[in-house]
């Protein structure tokens, strides 16, 4: 079977030439700080607070 990428399918992966190749662990540490969620469970438990005072102050 041909496809447009035989000719390229098995080459090595070619090497940066400007500079070293990044270790895995070096990789990983850069995504490991990153938190996109941040102070999001502070927000739902105000929330929840918010809306439990207001049921009872409406049932009274």
């Amino acid at each position: 079977m041909n496809t447009p990428y035989d000719d390229i399918i098995g080459l090595p992966h070619p090497d940066p030439e400007r500079h070293k190749r990044m270790s895995t662990a070096d990789r990983a540490a850069q995504f490991a700080p990153f938190a996109a969620l941040t102070g999001f469970e502070s927000v739902i438990e105000n929330t929840a607070r918010q809306h439990i005072s207001e049921e009872e102050s409406n049932s009274q």
